[in-house]
């Protein structure tokens, strides 16, 4: 994932159907490089080594997707 937008480049899908669970999920974290480049983290790979730092994206399905109560 480029960049925080609802939209990337024209013709690109939605920001959720490229992120897909982890865009609602409660232990995503958006990490942010110096390059501006926005990466999602997920929380629970520090508890949990099965889980993997950065998921490849989309998630589609997951063991410990939570919904965040916030699109």
């Amino acid at each position: 994932m480029a960049t925080p937008s609802s939209h990337g480049r024209e013709g690109d899908p939605p920001r959720a159907s490229r992120i897909g669970l982890c865009e609602t999920c409660r232990h995503q974290q958006l990490v942010r490089n110096t390059r501006g480049s926005t990466f999602s983290l997920c929380r629970r790979s520090r508890e949990d080594s099965t889980y993997p730092r950065y998921p490849r994206l989309p998630v589609l399905a997951c063991p410990g997707y939570e919904p965040c109560g916030e699109p």
